[in-house]
């Protein structure tokens, strides 16, 4: 198939969409690929304060290779993803355009946003220890994960998986390579099994006795003790407890989600007004009822099921840098053989 007719229906749907809007003169385009339970609740609230219609194209994959095919007639505005990995990606394929707005810049710390503008952090889920409810354990260091003193009491997913290399990058960034193979041959020699699974396995196998410890999302815990995956998954919530760990001279390992404002955004100034909403406190406190997962507003408060963690003190490394160092992580975990 040529790259013509592989996007022909990407436009045709483009150009549906842009005449859909042109009916009304105060929509906004939105192309995501969060699932539209999570965010249609902060769509209609948008809708409902501004009056602004939201027209949502839901992408479970392809959100970039979408946007590149649409070329300059995209009537994308704002682009929606999950993991700062992909906000990056969009950057670096010409796909964002810087935004100067300082209703974001006040809400959103500098380390999770773009340093010119081109995407922003909406709300964040911690990388946190789960542990064995009968463990004496108040505190926690990724450094630790390590320690010799865990042989055979560690579950986690595979390393090879975003959530996992971003906390291994972020650990390149604050002790360098050679420090963090050691840290990753460590962590392997302390494995209860082969990395597999989810992160809600880490939480059932420390309920089955597999393990005592593990390295998992915060907004899992949010959706297991919920009862939202029914009451087996409510169990393993409750055979845990949650640590917010934290790098030595650092604060917890964090992802996000996030957005930006599309290359060829026809409606920038609805797009910036939308992304403006989202980090109000009306939005984040819909955000943190939503997924669990924690505000990116310091002013806004998260659900008790997250908050009962304590207070999240997120790593004040740039997600940047973190990014830069995906790739690296990425061969350290092969080079150690972590995933075999």
């Amino acid at each position: 198939m040529t790259t013509a007719r592989r996007s022909a229906p990407y436009l045709l749907a483009g150009l549906g969409l842009v005449a859909a809007a042109s009916a009304a003169s105060a929509d906004v385009n939105l192309y995501t690929t969060r699932e539209a339970g999570l965010i249609q609740p902060l769509l209609d609230s948008f809708q409902k304060a501004t009056e602004i219609k939201v027209n949502t194209v839901f992408l479970k994959d392809g959100l970039a290779e979408r946007v590149q095919a649409e070329g300059d007639k995209s009537p994308a505005d704002v682009l929606m993803t999950v993991d700062f990995g992909n906000l990056v990606d969009l950057v670096d394929k010409g796909l964002t355009q810087k935004t100067a707005s300082p209703a974001l810049e006040s809400a959103i710390p500098a380390q999770l946003r773009d340093a010119d503008g081109h995407w922003f952090a909406l709300s964040l889920r911690a990388r946190v220890l789960y542990a064995d409810k009968g463990l004496e354990l108040t505190s926690f260091k990724y450094e630790e994960l390590a320690d010799p003193k865990w042989k055979g009491k560690v579950c986690i997913r595979p390393g090879q998986h975003p959530y996992n290399t971003a906390l291994i990058a972020d650990y390149i960034v604050h002790h360098g390579a050679e420090k963090t193979e050691a840290w990753l041959k460590g962590i392997k020699a302390n494995l209860a099994r082969k990395p597999a699974g989810g992160d809600r396995d880490v939480a059932k196998d420390i309920l089955g006795g597999v393990c005592d410890i593990g390295v998992a999302n915060s907004y899992y815990v949010g959706q297991m003790l919920s009862g939202k995956g029914g009451p087996e998954q409510k169990s393993w919530g409750e055979a845990i407890k949650v640590i917010l760990p934290s790098f030595e001279n650092g604060g917890t390992q964090v992802n996000v989600s996030g957005a930006a404002v599309a290359k060829h955004a026809p409606n920038k100034e609805q797009a910036v007004k939308l992304l403006e909403y989202l980090v109000s406190d009306e939005a984040q406190a819909i955000y943190a009822k939503a997924n669990y997962e924690y505000p990116v507003k310091a002013s806004a408060a998260a659900d008790p099921l997250i908050a009962a963690f304590g207070t999240l003190k997120p790593d004040t490394t740039p997600l940047t840098e973190i990014a830069k160092r995906r790739k690296e992580a990425s061969q350290l975990v092969d080079k150690v053989g972590f995933d075999q």
